[in-house]
């Protein structure tokens, strides 16, 4: 039996399940949504995904926290492992220090040892630089490479 992908989601994705404004996001995200209440892969989230949802507008937020209830996932709390890692991603300027949750983001999936981080944030997390910068770090530091991929790498097109 083949070993369970471990997928780390960033709040692009849980965001993104209710997203009026991408329809064609908001179906891949919820195609890998149904994969992952069928428990095709086990699935992390950090606190702070769960900080950043709470900044939802109420209705978003009551829908998006039921998005959460569907699936068994793994809860990371931000540690000084954590803090440490993405202080290290953003002084070589991987990460803007402005966008430091989104540095948090890739340093929680990557201390939980997690096969990749999903994400929609085009800006600063799912592009070259940050890709090679962060594993070049990993790679440094000890960790293992991460694989940063949008959601609709992990979803059959049909």
């Amino acid at each position: 039996m083949d070993k369970k992908l471990t997928l780390y989601f960033d709040t692009s994705v849980i965001s993104h399940l209710d997203h009026p404004d991408n329809p064609q996001n908001t179906l891949i995200t919820q195609k890998l949504w149904d994969s992952c209440k069928k428990q095709e892969y086990i699935v992390f989230i950090s606190e702070l995904v769960l900080i950043e949802l709470e900044g939802c507008n109420p209705a978003k937020k009551s829908k998006l926290f039921g998005y959460l209830r569907q699936v068994d996932y793994n809860l990371i709390f931000l540690t000084e492992e954590i803090s440490n890692l993405a202080e290290k991603y953003i002084n070589s300027a991987i990460i803007p220090q402005k966008f430091k949750s989104d540095a948090l983001h890739i340093a929680a999936a990557t201390v939980s040892n997690c096969d990749f981080l999903v994400s929609w944030n085009f800006k600063h997390i799912v592009r070259a630089k940050t890709i090679l910068g962060v594993n070049g770090i990993n790679k440094l530091t000890g960790y293992k490479e991460i694989q940063i991929v949008s959601p609709n790498m992990l979803v059959d097109e049909e």
